[in-house]
């Protein structure tokens, strides 16, 4: 085992990281912007080391930075959390050049499953289903993706290769809009990604998104950690995921869950993932493979009882996974909602001072957040501040529970979509459950502010 991990993130994931390799007795490094130089996980760290200002692209993303800060603090290995550099081949490549360990796949893996059509493609030759469309990127000939739209059946969506977290998509509901639609993703795409190659996939009218949580050893093990529902999102963002996913029948799951775990080991994957799917009438359809530890995997940690993030540290340092598909039982039900500094109706961010902190508490609850009195939340980062789940027996305790925790939770001094969940928990669709991804942002609608 490492004696002194590198945690290259910052805010409740850097925390959650931390928190794994002190239960494991592992030192942790934490790296730190000058935005971030009061954070929670700052202070208790074994060493913390500042790498520069606020901008992103002079602190979490520099490269060189990261890994000379592991160099002088004798630091073993480097988990990238999520976002920043997590998903980044290039860094993972840079880490193993250098001598370190990164905790996650191989740089190979990360390529292949971080570009869309490479991914399908594994994919298929694994047989795992995906969304009918292009066999891979569009083709220049304008004659040519005409043909491909008439043959998946409008509408279609048209996807960068290279893109993520809802960015660089564009739907299509008739042929006169097809080519405009795509040379536009195209620009798009260049000039987000760096790579300007797009595909298109048949666009499901009304389907969820439910994922499924994969580790894999390298030593030729993998299994699946059931499933979670993260149909609750607004412009490709999720905000409420919960574990199983209401409703599925367990032959179905059970059916993909193995594809998933025999994909991993025909990828020689090692490491978390999830394997995120469409599913609409029935059928799974493959979207992507996020190649990291997941802001939502709480649920699936309350629902089995492993502890993803010590697997992932304990996967990298060469050891077997401790259990079997056999071993790994559901219990219960989870809930998570993403805490936001944000406005609960109109979503802009709302940094500041907060100046009261009061979080929630009892059987079943577990809040996951860097937050406290009087941190200032910068104006430079992802808004999310922390998260609230809860686990119970059923489906009606774990959402009861929830209710109760957001009616406890006293965030002040600035604006947080606490509110909007405490709405949802009460909404007789989310209640019944299955709604599908499109639900949200109709009900937003319904009920503009």
């Amino acid at each position: 085992m490492f004696k002194k991990i590198l945690i290259a993130n910052r805010g409740e994931i850097a925390l959650r990281i931390q928190r794994a390799c002190r239960e494991m007795g592992v030192k942790s490094v934490v790296v730190y912007s000058e935005a971030d130089r009061d954070a929670k996980y700052v202070k208790l760290a074994d060493e913390a080391v500042c790498i520069g200002p606020a901008a992103s692209a002079q602190s979490y993303l520099n490269m060189p930075a990261i890994i000379s800060t592991a160099e002088v603090t004798d630091a073993e290995a480097i988990h990238p959390g999520y976002g920043f550099l997590s998903e980044n081949a290039d860094f993972a490549e840079r880490v193993e050049q250098s001598g370190f360990t990164f905790i996650g796949p191989t740089p190979e893996s990360i390529r292949i499953m971080g570009d869309k059509v490479s991914a399908k493609q594994a994919m298929i030759k694994s047989g795992v289903p995906c969304v009918p469309g292009s066999e891979g990127a569009l083709p220049d000939d304008p004659k040519e993706i005409v043909k491909i739209g008439r043959a998946v059946g409008y509408p279609v969506i048209i996807k960068a290769a290279g893109g993520g977290g809802g960015r660089g998509m564009r739907v299509v509901h008739t042929e006169a809009a097809l080519l405009h639609a795509v040379q536009t993703t195209k620009a798009e795409a260049g000039a987000a990604f760096g790579n300007p190659a797009v595909y298109m996939e048949k666009f499901l009218e009304n389907p969820r998104h439910i994922e499924i949580q994969v580790l894999a050893d390298e030593h030729k093990n993998a299994v699946w950690l059931g499933e979670r529902d993260c149909s609750m999102q607004r412009r490709h963002q999720k905000i409420i995921e919960e574990a199983p996913a209401p409703g599925i029948p367990r032959r179905v799951i059970e059916r993909i869950g193995e594809r998933c775990a025999a994909a991993c080991k025909k990828i020689g994957y090692r490491g978390a993932g999830t394997f995120e799917f469409l599913y609409e009438n029935g059928e799974f359809y493959f979207i992507e493979m996020n190649t990291r530890v997941q802001v939502e995997h709480p649920v699936t940690e309350l629902v089995t009882g492993v502890d993803i993030v010590q697997m992932q540290i304990r996967v990298a340092a060469g050891e077997k996974l401790p259990f079997t598909q056999r071993q790994i039982q559901m219990r219960g039900h989870a809930l998570e909602c993403r805490v936001n500094a944000e406005d609960p109706y109109k979503f802009t961010p709302s940094p500041g001072r907060i100046t009261t902190w009061h979080a929630p508490g009892g059987p079943g609850v577990r809040v996951d957040s860097h937050a406290y009195t009087n941190y200032f939340v910068p104006p430079n980062y992802d808004s999310m501040i922390g998260k609230i789940i809860t686990h119970g027996d059923t489906r009606d305790q774990a959402l009861a529970r929830m209710r109760i925790a957001l009616s406890e939770t006293v965030v002040e001094g600035i604006l947080t979509n606490i509110p909007l969940h405490r709405e949802l928990m009460a909404d007789a669709k989310f209640i019944e459950g299955g709604t599908s991804i499109h639900y949200l942002e109709g009900w937003m609608a319904q009920h503009k502010r």
